[in-house]
């Protein structure tokens, strides 16, 4: 039998850190894949923790630091440090989702705070624990 320490690692290495990597990759799909993907993330926690799948997730996900798939967000800016916006042809098309329309959209939607960041470090974890707390706060 593999022990949890093992266990741990495979889910970790194979699952939660796809999902944290692809993340950004995930804007714009439809609601069904991303619900697929929160049932891959769902079953694995519940798989490591031994909670049981009546066990509501949240308080699991939380538990093992892990952002839902696609966590609500009602994200605001102050409006100081934001990107120009390109114009796409037609709202609701492919071309709103492109990387140049839909990463400044993304930028502009931050907290000031996190825009202003020092450093690349500095952003990356403030920007973690902005999704922590929207996730579960």
């Amino acid at each position: 039998m593999h022990s949890y320490s093992n266990l741990e690692k495979v889910i970790h290495s194979l699952i939660f850190s796809r999902l944290d990597y692809c993340n950004s990759l995930l804007s714009g799909i439809n609601q069904k894949l991303i619900s697929r993907l929160q049932q891959v993330q769902n079953a694995a926690a519940w798989l490591l923790t031994g909670s049981s799948r009546r066990q509501h997730i949240t308080p699991v996900l939380a538990f093992l630091h892990c952002l839902p798939v696609h966590p609500a967000r009602s994200l605001r800016s102050s409006g100081s440090n934001l990107l120009t916006i390109p114009n796409s042809k037609n709202l609701k098309t492919k071309g709103d989702q492109a990387f140049a329309v839909r990463a400044p959209k993304l930028w502009n939607d931050l907290p000031e705070d996190l825009r202003l960041a020092k450093s690349a470090s500095a952003f990356k974890s403030q920007l973690n624990t902005h999704f922590y707390r929207l996730a579960f706060m």
